[in-house]
Parts: C-alpha cells; structure tokens; sequence
C-alpha cells in the first residue's frame, strides 16, 4: 500500500496542495466513525448507515459534461447527452475547486473498475466526506494488497461536493457540475451530494474506453445458473434490473455495469445499488437482508429520529431511495465477479401503456431495434407535470452513459450475440389489462416464472403466436402464468382501446427511431 508520503506526491500533481489529513483507504469502521463523528450520516436500528443529498435526490443529468479535447474528440457522441465543455473552462474550474479544498482534510480510496484483469481500471477517488468514499468503497472493487503496492490511478475522481460553481465564470449550466476530461484522465464532481454521480461518472469512462478494445460495455444486471450459463438483464431505472438479477436460485454476477469481451461477462462493479421505495422481505428478501446489514448505505431513506426504524414506504424525501451495498454482504455471488458468455438476454421493460406482453422472444433484427430504442414508461406522479403514461426512450437502455454513437455499442452488441448465438427476450415488468390508473402492475411472481421457463428452456417446448402490432412471438402457455395474461390484448376489457392504444406506442417506436435510419 502507498505511503501518505507516496499520496500526498501524488495529490500535488493534481493541484491538490496545503490540505489537512489525508485518510487513504480506511476500512468501513474507519469511515463510520467519521461520518457519525462529523454529522454527515446516522445510524438506522440494524447498523446501516443512512446519509440524505437533498436537494439533489438523483443524477443532474444536465449539468454533465465531457471536455472537448484531442484525444478524444472525434470519437465522442457530441449532443444532449455529451455536451462540449471548453479545456479552459475545465482548467479554470479544477484550479477553483483545488484551492476551495486548502487545509481541508480529504479521504483518498483506490480501487479497482472492472473485474477482468485484461480490461480493468485502476480508480482513485478523493471525496470531502467519509459517507461518499464508504460509498465508492462498495460500489467498486476493493484492490488487492499488491496492486496497490504498484496503484497507479488510471482515473481520478475529485468529488467536492460543497463547492458550487459559479455558472456566469465557470461555464457551467448551474451551481452543480460533473464534468469528464478524457486526456487528463480527471472527474470533477461539485454541488450535488448525491453519491450515484460517483459510480455513474467512472461508468461513463468505461462506456468510453472499453469499446476501442472491442469490449461491449452495458448498462445490465448480470447473474448464472447452476448449469453455468450466464443471462444478462438490459432495462433503465425501475424496470426490475436488481430486483430480477438477484434470485436465489442462480448466483449474481452485478446489477448495474457489465463488460462483455470475447471471453465472456464480467461486473465493472464490486457492489450494488438497489431501489429500495416499497421494498419489504415479502417482496425482495435477499435486497431486504442487506439494508440490515453493516456497512450498508441508505440513501435518502426515512427513518424515526427516535427508534431509528426504517420507513421504506415514506416517499416524502424522494421515490428514488437507494441502498448501497457490497457483493460480500450476499451469500450467492459468481465467483470472481465474471461469467461465460450469456446464453440469454432480457431487454426489461416497465410499459405502463399496459400493450407489451410480459415476455416475447425477439428475432436479431428486432433485438436491434429495441436496444437502439430503449423502451420504458414514466407514469403518473413520478415527476412533476406527467398526468399520464409518457414513453421514454434511452437508446442501448442507458443513453445518459454512452459517450460513442449508439451504433458502436449496437454494433457490438449484434457481434456478440451472433458469435454465441444468444437468445434475446423483451421482458414487461409493467401494466396488464389496461394502461396505468386502469389495468395493474405484473405481478413480480409471474414474471420470475416466466424467466424461469426462458433460462431452463422450458419456453422452448411451447407453441409461439405472433402479436399484431410488434409482431412480436409470444407464448401460449408457461407454467405459474394464467395463460390470458400472455397476449397483452386478452386483458383488456374493451379491444377497441387496446388496438388504439398499441398503435399510438407503435407510432412512438417509429417516430423515436428515425434518428438510427
């Protein structure tokens, strides 16, 4: 391991000078300690740690931006997602953010993105406070005692949460900014507490590097069977990623980050970052387990100031309440954070126009179509202004991290599953026998069941009927599934509605892929 010595060097070099403590790699209790210590957290009845980022409750996806440079420039996706930052402005504002951070005492993690050794990144984070770097400490992967011996940090993360930027001078679209430089190899995090810009940041870094050596990078879950095949679960927030990767019956690989290389699957992440509003132990047992555990991150979770009781239920802070979580704290986890190459694939979504069947298997041409189009539904209540189902559409079902084309991971995509000859399913995890406000939501038992018959084969032995709309093959039958749920149109009570309904979504598809034509 550095020495402070070796640390403090190397902090220099970033401009990081006359500071207070340095607390390089402390363990968890370390960092408990002082996030107790020093108010930035409290303690919940069982021993989670429970930190709240109001009034930034999620990611400002707007206030991201990636420095126009050199190196990197002719290979960027340049628009709404990667919007330009000048060099100048990025070197003004580190030197802003460097001096805001004078004798002010800073803990210093370095880990490890990526668990394929050929593939991996070497992460330094520098955090404010001991609640974020707790965080990055589970979300990444811990190094081992010799790479750290030889850590030469292939990013840097300098997550000041406290200072605010000053837009008219430094640039930036408001207070907030989390801006990447690719030829520095930098990460500058500001205004926003809100710990998932830390692991989404070096996810980006990833999108962006791991396609030049041909590595497909994926916003998925990632688990394997007993048999040893591997499936892969591809949704936006909310479609069931975690929920549906994390089954006691096969051994999680991650639920969030995955890379794909020709030898097969293998976790960015050494943790996961579950949605816990509504969770309970009837619903989610093992995600459950771990909001009880030591070492655990509640984000933005209710809890009584008195008994420390956990409200999972109260969505008055935000809807998008968090866990943080280290792989160690489960006990069924794929050995080595890898896996072979997947036998199946689910593209997930939450279709809250309730026209999606809950499962269909998808030809490669339409495997291509629905990862550039990246489905899912908002419904009402949400987000301010939405009175209704409103389709939303996240190319390559994680639009905000890609930093290429969305062709390059399609592309790559449409390789690798011709190559292994995987399987692709459309999975709706939303509304049935109406749009929502009439129907109701799948229910979290048919849906396992119905994947359950997809990774044993099952579905393969059932007769399949095209849809009218997608032309989409569903099945007739699977066992623990009421079989009138299996076409969409069954359920409803008026099919008149329902036609309409499925035609205005088809017209949305089309609408949204005119921009891949």
């Amino acid at each position: 391991m550095k020495t402070i010595e070796e640390i403090t060097l190397s902090m220099q070099e970033l401009g990081l000078t006359n500071l207070g403590e340095i607390y390089y790699n402390l363990s968890t209790p370390d960092l408990y300690e002082h996030a107790l210590t020093y108010g930035e957290a409290q303690l919940s009845e069982h021993g989670a740690l429970v930190a709240i980022t109001t009034p930034h409750t999620g990611r400002s996806a707007q206030d991201k931006f990636v420095v126009e440079e050199s190196t990197s420039k002719d290979n960027v996706w340049w628009g709404k997602v990667n919007k330009p930052f000048p060099q100048d402005k990025f070197n003004n504002l580190k030197s802003r953010v460097t001096a805001y951070l004078q004798n002010q005492d800073l803990y210093v993690l370095d880990c490890i993105a990526g668990s394929d050794n050929k593939y991996s990144l070497p992460v330094r984070v520098i955090t404010q406070h001991a609640w974020h770097n707790l965080f990055a400490k589970n979300m990444f992967i811990e190094a081992s005692d010799e790479q750290l011996d030889t850590f030469i940090p292939g990013f840097t993360i300098i997550h000041a949460p406290d200072f605010k930027a000053n837009p008219a001078t430094d640039g930036t679209r408001t207070e907030t900014f989390i801006i990447l430089d690719f030829s520095q190899r930098l990460v500058l995090i500001g205004g926003t507490q809100y710990a998932g810009e830390i692991k989404k940041s070096i996810f980006t870094v990833m999108n962006y590097l791991l396609p030049l050596q041909k590595v497909m990078s994926m916003h998925c879950s990632a688990n394997i069977g007993k048999g040893g095949d591997t499936a892969l679960f591809f949704g936006l927030s909310g479609t069931g990623k975690t929920t549906l990767s994390t089954d006691p019956e096969r051994s999680l690989i991650g639920d969030d980050e995955h890379g794909w290389s020709n030898d097969g699957t293998f976790n960015v992440e050494g943790g996961c970052y579950a949605k816990v509003i509504n969770l309970s132990a009837e619903s989610e047992p093992i995600i459950y387990q771990t909001t009880r555990t030591f070492g655990t991150i509640l984000e933005n979770v209710v809890v009584d100031p008195e008994s420390r009781a956990i409200d999972f239920f109260d969505d008055s802070i935000t809807e998008n309440t968090r866990a943080s979580y280290s792989r160690d704290v489960l006990e069924n986890t794929a050995d080595s954070n890898k896996g072979g190459n997947p036998t199946n694939i689910f593209f997930l979504t939450c279709d809250a126009f309730g026209v999606m069947p809950p499962i269909s298997k998808l030809t490669p041409e339409q495997a291509m179509f629905h990862f550039l189009s990246g489905y899912t539904a908002k419904v009402a209540g949400t987000e301010a202004g939405v009175k209704e189902p409103t389709a939303t559409f996240s190319t390559c079902f994680g639009a905000p991290f890609m930093v290429h084309h969305p062709k390059v991971y399609a592309n790559l995509l449409r390789d690798k599953i011709n190559a292994n000859n995987s399987q692709v399913w459309l999975v709706n995890t939303g509304w049935s026998g109406g749009e929502y406000g009439v129907g109701k939501r799948m229910k979290i038992s048919y849906t396992r069941a119905l994947l359950r018959a997809a990774l044993t084969g099952e579905l393969n032995n059932v007769e399949f009927v095209k849809e009218d709309f997608f032309k989409l093959s569903i099945p007739t039958s699977c066992q623990g599934v009421p079989t009138e749920i299996l076409n969409p149109r069954n359920t409803w009570e008026d099919k008149a509605a329902y036609d309409a309904k499925a035609k205005h979504l088809v017209g949305l598809f089309e609408d949204n892929y005119k921009q891949f034509e």
